[in-house]
């Protein structure tokens, strides 16, 4: 009775000791739901377009986030430190030559709006894994991360 008694009182302490990750998985209402590997002229050249989607339901102020992007596991150089495009202009933006879409044009990134990036040719390229995450400023808490496989579009 004593040995059955440890072995459970052991079990019931690992459980708190090795919490399930799933409650620490950080959200991803933010999605990737594209990136084009072909110019707007449909020739194949690795443009790395990716389409960005709000699927949440609260009005987020776009210039109070950043964002980091991981191909294959593999944080990117370029840097985001802005989502509103009229301020990511004058940024340090390195592999990143532009932004657009409704969600970047006001002070808001709406539920239901979207955010073009145009990454440099060749930063994606199709089967690639790319996570897109998304931080709060100043507090730099993560609010979103999202995973995509790139395809051949």
């Amino acid at each position: 009775m004593v040995a059955i008694t440890i072995i459970l009182a052991s079990l019931v302490y690992l459980m708190f000791q090795f919490p399930n990750m799933e409650i620490f998985k950080p959200p991803s209402f933010l999605e990737i739901t594209n990136v084009y590997s072909t110019n707007e002229a449909g020739i194949a050249n690795y443009d790395s377009r990716v389409l960005l989607y709000h699927h949440g339901t609260e009005q987020l102020e776009n210039d109070r986030l950043t964002a980091s992007f991981y191909v294959n596991d593999q944080k990117l150089n370029s840097r985001i430190s802005t989502m509103n495009g009229h301020n990511f202009i004058p940024t340090v933006h390195i592999g990143i030559q532009t932004m657009g879409g409704s969600g970047c044009t006001g002070t808001w990134w709406e539920p239901g709006e979207q955010i073009m990036i145009d990454f440099t040719d060749g930063t994606f390229r199709p089967g690639d894994n790319i996570r897109f995450e998304v931080y709060q400023k100043p507090s730099g808490t993560l609010i979103s991360s999202y995973t995509f496989t790139a395809g051949n579009t």
